[in-house]
């Protein structure tokens, strides 16, 4: 059985009222080479295009560089009515129009919880105290002088996909999974910096606390911040983007994104958990019985078709078909990722290319002829640990539907005849 979008609680017409709120249509997919041809013939062989006729801009007149005006739909967008106020939101990766592991900066999604803190990195403090023999105060320059580390990780919001758990919902890859970025990130082990401080012999656990409005803060196991946690101050290259914490944020590999701290002011380390509000009333899974599991860091293995996918539909009619999509899990690498195109009949091999990074993201192929007829997509990956992507309906079989976090079940999308894609679900 086939369930669509347009059965469940939120319709594709409610997210085309969004996208028109929102400035752009969500379900607008790339234009094919045959269509951005016809609009200007003059510009086919054997005519001399117009832009080989005449001088370009120069060096200097954009300092710093953007995107083809071309490629200005490719943006992150919101769903409005998702969220009482932008301040408090998050923003969507536009996965279908990106290809590799890397996400570029001005691409990375946004989850806020008191808007942008607009920090001038030369008044920032990183301040250690708490079950510490030297309670310290770091200045950038300060930080900047430990020895520094270049890593690739992925940061997945823990509600990402976390409005599927009763159904298919949102009608695009960047809605449902979009939650998610992969870049490299330049900074210090913060292991060095609890060092520098000393840790006094019952020090169990760490609570970072960020610099915006809202003192976003978490409990962190010391186990892990001395494992692979960061101070980082750059994301692929450049400085930290100040939706992404700059000038310092704390970086958790593999763990939910609610944990990475951002605008990096205080570390308190302490003997036992905090229990603050984002690990008691937010970020635990709510179960069937009205318990709740919590401290449920890792973002288990997954995987996402991102094209073809509802906002990037198959445009160029039957014959050869790219399929590609991205794999990650917080546990390590991904070792395999299957691609059915029949909902789970028959299944094959996709090819993973690019680095195979642990938890980064994975960037996987798979070439088929298409012959016109519905397909059913999925993609099923297999981490490091022999952990399987599991079903939907595997997941609420042990959780319920009342979940909001870590919903990392298959993903399923409808091709229609036409080259249309619809996010549904099959049982």
């Amino acid at each position: 059985m086939v369930q669509s979008t347009n059965n469940s609680s939120v319709s594709r017409r409610d997210l085309l009222k969004a996208a028109a709120a929102s400035g752009g249509a969500l379900a607008a997919g790339s234009i094919s080479v045959s269509a951005a041809a016809e609009s200007n013939k003059e510009n086919l062989p054997p005519n001399v295009a117009d832009w080989s006729t005449s001088l370009g801009e120069g060096v200097d007149t954009n300092p710093y560089g953007k995107p083809s005006e071309f490629e200005k739909d490719v943006v992150r967008r919101s769903v409005r009515w998702l969220t009482a106020s932008t301040e408090s939101s998050v923003n969507f990766t536009p996965l279908h129009e990106l290809d590799g592991i890397i996400t570029p900066n001005g691409l990375c999604f946004e989850r806020h919880h008191s808007g942008v803190a607009e920090v001038n990195p030369t008044d920032h403090r990183l301040m250690i105290n708490g079950l510490v023999e030297k309670p310290l105060i770091f200045t950038m320059e300060d930080i900047m002088r430990f020895p520094r580390t270049n890593k690739i990780f992925f940061l997945e919001c823990a509600a990402n996909s976390g409005m599927e758990w009763r159904g298919a919902q949102l009608n695009g890859c960047q809605f449902t999974q979009g939650m998610i970025h992969c870049v490299q990130y330049t900074g210090v082990r913060l292991k060095y910096i609890l060092e520098e401080a000393g840790l006094k012999t019952n020090a169990k656990w760490l609570m970072p606390e960020g610099g915006d409005s809202a003192g976003m803060n978490r409990s962190v196991p010391l186990a892990k911040a001395l494992d692979d946690c960061l101070l980082a101050f750059k994301m692929n290259g450049e400085a930290l983007r100040p939706e992404q914490g700059y000038p310092l944020r704390l970086v958790v590999p593999g763990w939910e994104g609610n944990m990475w701290v951002k605008w990096l002011r205080r570390i308190e380390v302490g003997d036992m958990p905090w229990h603050t509000r984002e690990e008691t009333s937010k970020y635990t899974d709510l179960m069937e019985n009205g318990k709740s599991r919590r401290f449920t860091w890792v973002m288990d293995c997954k995987s996402v078709i991102t094209n073809p996918s509802p906002q990037a539909p198959i445009n160029h009619g039957k014959g050869h078909t790219v399929l590609t999509g991205l794999a990650w899990s917080g546990q390590g690498t991904v070792d395999r990722v299957d691609i059915t195109l029949d909902g789970g009949k028959n299944w094959h091999a996709a090819r993973i290319d690019g680095p195979r990074l642990p938890k980064a993201l994975h960037r996987f192929y798979y070439e088929f002829d298409w012959d016109g007829s519905p397909l059913l997509l999925q993609s099923r990956a297999v981490d490091s640990t022999g952990y399987v992507q599991p079903t939907k309906d595997e997941l609420r079989t042990v959780r319920g539907t009342n979940s909001i976090y870590h919903n990392n079940g298959i993903q399923t999308w409808h091709v229609l005849k036409n080259g249309e894609v619809e996010n549904v679900e099959i049982s």
